[in-house]
């Protein structure tokens, strides 16, 4: 990228997380602040591209952006130009309109695109980086399953949500002696329920990454009754399993670039904890609150970081890469080394070992 830079593009794909709009305020701030650039926002990830939905960003739009939940751009989990959908029933097809995104790109005079995601979304724009778009990508999802990078933004939020949701249910499980499930997102990764189950003191924590024994969860329940300790926290992720068995699966999105939809883990885990044992067992569903909400100071503070660096990458002539946090730096990486990969947790995690010491089950 040898030009110089008068313009760029930012959108924000897949689902949702607390800090997005910090980012684009950082990016705005520092493209059109610090380099007087033009900025272009595309509406709903990639479907603005496609679909043509664009709206400039100045420094006044991104005013007070800082501490709101969600995206002013709008996101999707759907919209892919490599695989766009059109039609219905007997008549849907799937179609490559990625030329057509490239030459709007250039129709509108941009010099590079920022793309803010999760995996799907930077395996996207891996693929237009391919075909000639500059593109820088900034790392996002509650998950915090992206390779390259020790932590993406939004995941210290849905932490401190998921465990402020454990504390409270922490004490009417106290109250009434019952056992209390709580199923937690995270795909097929961990990491958020291992976080919030260590920080909210779960008896029990199930993740995908180790898979769970019936007779080891009620194992547990039992001991804790015969000790005196009348109720059981199990923190559950939604992509947990049983040994030799599978995930429970919520739904099928067909035209989503990621179409299989986790949850269902906390009733079935639950039913077989009151068949087996007889003792009341209640669920809560986090959901989608893990999504929302003001971002913590620590993500607003990252989002700002990642947000502002990729700026600085292109203005430095460096494009097809993500930015991202390693220890307490923020460097960069090759963005195709972080396409269609998920980190999953070590099954020896430091994390892990931390909670067996505290006397966590682990369900193995």
């Amino acid at each position: 990228m040898g030009k110089k830079i008068k313009a760029i593009g930012i959108l924000t794909g897949g689902g949702d997380a607390p800090g997005l709009n910090a980012v684009i305020r950082a990016v705005v701030r520092t493209a059109a602040g610090h380099y007087e650039w033009d900025v272009v926002g595309f509406k709903d990830g990639y479907a603005g591209l496609v679909e043509r939905h664009t709206m400039p960003l100045d420094m006044d739009d991104v005013s007070g952006l800082l501490t709101r939940g969600g995206t002013i751009l709008g996101t999707s989990n759907k919209a892919n130009p490599f695989a766009w959908h059109i039609g219905d029933g007997d008549d849907r097809q799937t179609i490559d309109r990625s030329d057509e995104v490239i030459s709007y790109i250039k129709s509108l005079g941009l010099d590079a695109l920022l793309a803010i995601g999760g995996d799907g979304t930077l395996s996207i724009a891996d693929g237009l980086s391919k075909k000639g778009i500059p593109v820088v990508g900034i790392p996002k999802t509650i998950d915090n399953d992206l390779y390259e990078t020790d932590q993406t933004f939004g995941f210290d939020t849905a932490v401190s949500t998921a465990t402020e949701a454990l504390d409270r249910i922490h004490t009417t499980a106290e109250s009434h002696h019952r056992v209390m499930l709580v199923e937690e997102m995270g795909r097929n990764a961990g990491w958020l329920a291992l976080h919030s189950g260590i920080a909210g003191g779960g008896d029990i924590i199930l993740i995908p990454e180790i898979p769970y024994s019936l007779d080891s969860i009620c194992e547990k329940i039992i001991w804790r009754n015969r000790s005196g300790r009348l109720f059981t926290m199990i923190v559950v992720a939604e992509g947990a399993l049983p040994k030799g068995g599978e995930q429970v699966v919520a739904k099928i999105v067909k035209d989503s670039p990621d179409p299989i939809r986790l949850g269902g883990i906390g009733n079935v885990v639950a039913n077989q904890i009151e068949k087996r044992l007889g003792l009341e067992t209640r669920v809560t569903v986090l959901g989608h609150l893990l999504r929302g909400g003001t971002p913590t100071a620590f993500d607003r503070v990252l989002a700002t970081r990642l947000g502002s660096e990729a700026v600085h990458l292109l203005a430095r002539g460096e494009s097809g890469r993500m930015v991202r946090l390693k220890g307490s730096e923020i460097s960069s990486v090759e963005i195709t080394k972080i396409a269609n990969r998920q980190r999953l947790v070590p099954v020896d995690h430091t994390l892990v070992k931390l909670g067996r010491q505290m006397g966590a089950c682990f369900g193995d």
